[in-house]
């Protein structure tokens, strides 16, 4: 046991319970920091909404369910709109829970991407921190956390830099990219698959881009994910000559890397400032280089020519130009970049360092 040992809360996304695909990039991010925490001998109480479920590498974390209605998300809204909190939501049980844990806790460390956990934090007994998960797609929240920055900079950490340039903050961000259980993905040393794609089936992901090159290609495109816009699905499905697409469903990462291992190359084609990109490292931890827009965090990820390529937003010629250059990179390159900068325990232990930064940093100041 760490002699240094923290308790420590975690907070999960009120969008839809752990399992579901509806927290996106969330659920993987906090199952992974989960094993790293505990791997270092970190204490975890997990808040999440009912069916939420760890798998059995966490299971040295104590979770408790709260009930109540899922959470509006940010990103189907428009960027002047007000806040939203169902009287019966899960956000407010969440928080109730966890302002009272947090008392006799170290930290409270907040994954939603919320006005209220972030209004609360100088106003409350409990430590709270909070790893931003989107870019501004909302004005009341790109001004709440400036407003923090200036107040209390320690509570606030992000994913990439990218992301960061989103807010206005009063000095430079902490920092502390994402992390992977590697003994979850195998590697792949052969690229002669069909190409893939993976996320939330929605608008701002640009599923039709990528469909767009495939089929241009001639090739056939694995599409993995959570349907959440099945009209814009299928629309996008209706576009392209039929068997373009085909639908693989939103698959636990055991099942997901599998099937993706053997892609050719992942295409990523966001619509939207991605504040990380975790299925670029998915990807590359299999082996499988990425083509993706040079927007938000997969611009930080990929190193063209090396890991992939990058092209320029909405650049759907130039996606298709790289494509079929992909043959030139080394999937072993892929493979050996996750495990020197995207690991489940690098990451722990920055996010543990940004914890105990932020305890021994004074509370509040004036902003």
């Amino acid at each position: 046991m760490n002699s240094a040992a923290l308790n420590l809360v975690l907070v999960s996304t009120p969008i839809g319970y752990l399992g579901s695909g509806r927290g996106g990039g969330v659920e993987l991010t906090m199952r992974s920091l989960i094993k790293g925490l505990l791997s270092l001998g970190h204490n975890i109480i997990l808040l999440a909404p009912d069916g939420s479920q760890l798998p059995a590498d966490c299971a040295g974390a104590e979770i408790k369910h709260v009930s109540g209605i899922d959470q509006p998300s940010w990103q189907h809204q428009e960027v002047t709109a007000p806040v939203v909190i169902p009287p019966d939501g899960v956000l407010l049980g969440l928080w109730e829970q966890a302002l009272e844990i947090g008392k006799s806790s170290d930290a409270v460390i907040n994954f939603s991407y919320d006005w209220l956990p972030i209004w609360l934090t100088p106003r409350v007994e409990a430590n709270l921190f909070h790893l931003i998960s989107m870019g501004a797609v909302s004005q009341v929240m790109k001004t709440l956390i400036g407003d923090l920055s200036f107040s209390a900079p320690s509570r606030l950490a992000f994913h990439t830099y990218r992301q960061a340039s989103d807010y206005d903050l009063a000095e430079p961000p902490t920092v502390v990219g994402n992390g992977f259980d590697l003994d979850q993905y195998d590697f792949h040393p052969k690229g002669d698959g069909p190409l893939g794609w993976a996320g939330r089936v929605a608008p701002e992901k640009g599923l039709e881009d990528a469909v767009s090159v495939a089929a241009a290609l001639n090739n056939q495109l694995l599409v993995w994910g959570f349907i959440e816009d099945p009209k814009y699905a299928s629309e996008v499905e209706a576009t392209f000559p039929p068997g373009t697409i085909d639908w693989r469903g939103f698959l636990a990462t055991s099942e997901l890397q599998r099937e993706l291992r053997v892609c050719r190359a992942l295409l990523n084609t966001p619509k939207w400032n991605e504040a990380y990109g975790n299925v670029v490292v998915e990807a590359l931890a299999c082996g499988v280089p990425v083509v993706a827009y040079d927007r938000g965090g997969p611009g930080e990820l990929i190193t063209s020519g090396v890991t992939g390529w990058l092209v320029p937003p909405d650049d759907v010629e130039g996606m298709k130009a790289a494509t079929s250059q992909i043959s030139k990179i080394d999937r072993k390159e892929c493979r050996r970049w996750v495990e020197e900068y995207a690991s489940h325990d690098g990451f722990a232990r920055r996010i543990e360092s940004w914890i105990k930064g932020g305890m021994n940093a004074k509370k509040f100041s004036g902003g």
